[in-house]
């Protein structure tokens, strides 16, 4: 187990990688999934990269900016309406708008991808007129018994005010998850497919029924 980072300088590089994976234009990305409820999925694998898939999800989200990140990031918000995570628990904090956390998630297809288990650090940020909220996993802490501990390489959120639709938002998110055990490359891209539009749904719920 490694000890735990420097949060600063890995804080700046987390945030400096996404926004370069935010400024690889649509053209690069390979249409994987198309919806009706304004959200588009694409997968792309890295070529300087040898593990998976890195996933975009966009789609516009009626809510403010802030209380969009605050329902994402680690908080009171994120249990209660992501259906994928099952538990989360923040392990360290070093300030407000970063700390490392915890959580698990269900089995997916039938169980074919049985539960696992994250150690994440997490940043949240400003990012234009927007914020960004992002991660990356620490081999950090024992693993629970009954999970897998999966990976994740840098990942993140982007959400951006419309100019032009006051209370609406651009979510836009980078995901390259690394879930370790035998599993077929078909089987993880129907699984992060599937991830990724129920994320944008289950949140959308999630926001409309807290206005109330």
């Amino acid at each position: 187990m490694d000890p735990l980072p420097n949060p600063a300088p890995l804080a700046s590089k987390l945030r400096n990688t996404l926004v370069r994976y935010h400024s690889i234009g649509d053209g690069e990305w390979r249409l994987a999934k198309k919806t009706v409820s304004a959200l588009r999925s694409f997968a792309v694998r890295a070529p300087q990269e040898s593990v998976g898939h890195r996933y975009k999800a966009q789609g516009v989200v009626e809510d403010v900016t802030n209380r969009i990140v605050a329902h994402i990031r680690p908080g009171p918000y994120r249990l209660d309406w992501d259906s994928l995570m099952t538990s989360m628990d923040i392990m360290e904090t070093f300030e407000e708008n970063c700390c490392v956390m915890r959580y698990t998630t269900a089995g997916q297809l039938w169980n074919i991808i049985a539960p696992r288990e994250f150690v994440d650090f997490s940043y949240t940020t400003s990012y234009e007129d927007g914020l960004l909220t992002c991660g990356i996993s620490l081999d950090y802490g024992e693993v629970r018994p009954n999970f897998v501990r999966g990976f994740n390489h840098p990942c993140g959120w982007f959400c951006i005010p419309l100019k032009d639709s006051p209370g609406h938002s651009l979510l836009t998110g980078y995901i390259q998850t690394e879930l370790r055990g035998m599993l077929p490359q078909s089987a993880v891209d129907t699984a992060m497919s599937s991830t990724l539009v129920n994320f944008y749904s289950d949140l959308k719920k999630a926001l409309k029924t807290d206005k109330q």
